[in-house]
C-alpha cells in the first residue's frame, strides 16, 4: 500500500513535473516558480512589477474562528511581505460545509476584514459559499498582491558569500502553537496551565509580515518564511535558490520555553518542524546589528545563526549536541504525524 502522503509535494516531483507544466512561457515573468521562493513577480510595465502569492489555508481544531481569519491573511501577507514589499491587495475564497452557522460565517469574514485593514490590504475579490465534502470552514485559496518598484524586490535566491543569516523568533514556531492547541490536555498533564497556554498563544507569531517590514527598512539581499521543513528545510531552500553554502550553529538560534516544552513533549525536531513565523534574512553584515536592534524595539526576538558561503558544497548545520546535519528538507515534516495523532488519525 502506497504510504499516505501529507503537506508539500516532494521536492523531486516539484522540480522534475511540475516545473515543466507551467502553462505559457512569457517573458514579462520575472520570478517564476521555484523551490524556495515565496512569490511570482510580472513586469507590468512602466518600471512597475506585480508581486503575487498564494496559500491554502486549512481550519484546525480548536482555533477560534477570530483566529482562523487573523492566519489567514497574515500567512498569506508573509509571503508578499519577504520579497520587500508591502502586500496591498488580496483575494480570498472561503469554502464552508453546508450546515456552518450564520454566527461562524460572520465571524471569519469580519476577521479577515479586520486583519486586511489593519495590515493596509484592500480585498479585491475572492468567492464565498457552502459546499459537501468539507469537514469544517476552508480557505481554498487566499492570493496576496502588491506593486512596487522593479528595482525595490529582493527574493529568497539574493543571498550572498559574505552575508549574516538571521532568525527571528526561533523554530518551530507553527508546530508548537498548534499543537499546543490540538493536544492541550495531554500537555495539562505533564505541564503548569500557565506554560500551556503560553505555547498555545504562539499561534499569534505566526507572521513575518512587521518582521520583514523591519528586515526591508535596514536593507536585506533575501528573506524567505521556515513553514514546512521549518528552519532547516527553510535554510536548504535559501541555500539552493542563491546557488550558495552556508555555515549554521543551531545554539545560536532563539529557543522559547514554550517551544522547547511542546517539541520534547512529543519527541520533535524543533529545527525541522514547520514554523510559519519564523522569518530566515541573509544581509550584509555591517547591517545586521542594526536589524537586531529594531527587532528588539518592534519586540520581536532574532538572532545571527551562521552565515552564507562561496562553496555551495558546504551547507551544514552543527546542532546543539555538537553534532554536525546537512541542511536539507526533512523527508516528512516532523509536526504533521504528531497533528494527526491528535486527531486520532493514526496511520499518518
Amino acid at each position: 500500500m502506497q504510504h499516505p502522503k501529507i503537506g508539500k509535494i516532494d521536492p523531486e516531483t516539484f522540480e522534475s513535473f511540475l516545473l515543466n507544466r507551467l502553462g505559457s512561457e512569457d517573458e514579462t515573468v520575472l520570478v517564476k516558480p521555484q523551490m524556495g521562493v515565496d512569490a511570482a513577480v510580472v513586469d507590468i510595465g512602466g518600471g512597475q512589477v506585480l508581486v503575487v502569492a498564494e496559500d491554502p489555508i486549512l481550519s484546525v481544531p480548536g482555533l477560534s474562528h477570530d483566529m482562523f481569519g487573523w492566519c489567514a491573511v497574515h500567512i498569506g501577507a508573509s509571503d508578499v511581505a519577504v520579497m520587500g514589499v508591502r502586500p496591498r491587495y488580496m483575494c480570498y475564497t472561503l469554502l464552508m460545509p453546508p450546515d456552518t452557522k450564520d454566527s461562524d460565517f460572520r465571524a471569519i469574514v469580519d476577521s479577515i476584514h479586520k486583519e486586511a485593514r489593519d495590515l493596509g490590504i484592500a480585498i479585491i475579490g475572492g468567492h464565498t459559499g457552502y459546499y459537501p465534502g468539507f469537514a469544517a470552514p476552508t480557505i481554498g485559496g487566499i492570493t496576496v498582491f502588491a506593486v512596487a518598484n522593479r528595482d525595490e524586490y529582493i527574493t529568497p535566491a539574493g543571498a550572498e558569500p559574505g552575508d549574516d543569516v538571521i532568525l527571528t523568533k526561533g523554530p518551530a514556531i507553527e508546530a508548537a502553537g498548534i499543537l499546543a492547541m490540538v493536544r492541550e490536555s495531554e500537555l495539562l498533564l505533564r505541564y503548569p496551565p500557565a506554560a500551556v497556554k503560553k505555547a498555545k498563544s504562539l499561534c499569534r507569531q505566526m507572521t513575518v509580515v512587521r518582521d520583514a517590514a523591519v528586515a526591508s527598512e535596514v536593507g536585506v539581499h533575501a528573506m524567505h518564511d521556515a513553514t514546512e521543513g521549518g528552519v532547516l528545510g527553510g535554510l536548504y531552500e535559501m541555500a539552493k535558490a542563491s546557488d550558495v553554502g552556508m555555515d549554521i550553529d543551531e545554539s545560536r538560534f532563539v529557543y522559547p520555553e514554550e517551544v522547547e516544552m511542546v517539541c520534547q513533549a512529543f519527541g520533535i525536531d524543533s529545527a525541522a518542524a514547520i514554523s510559519e513565523g519564523s522569518l530566515l534574512i541573509s544581509a550584509p553584515p555591517k547591517n545586521a546589528p542594526e536589524i537586531l536592534r529594531r527587532m528588539n524595539e518592534a519586540g520581536i526576538s532574532a538572532s545571527v545563526i551562521g552565515s552564507v558561503l562561496e562553496d555551495r558544497k558546504v551547507r551544514t548545520m552543527r546542532r546543539r549536541d555538537g553534532s554536525i546535519t546537512r541542511l536539507s528538507i526533512p523527508d516528512q515534516d516532523p509536526f504533521w504525524p504528531v497533528f494527526f495523532q491528535g486527531l486520532g488519525i493514526e496511520e499518518c
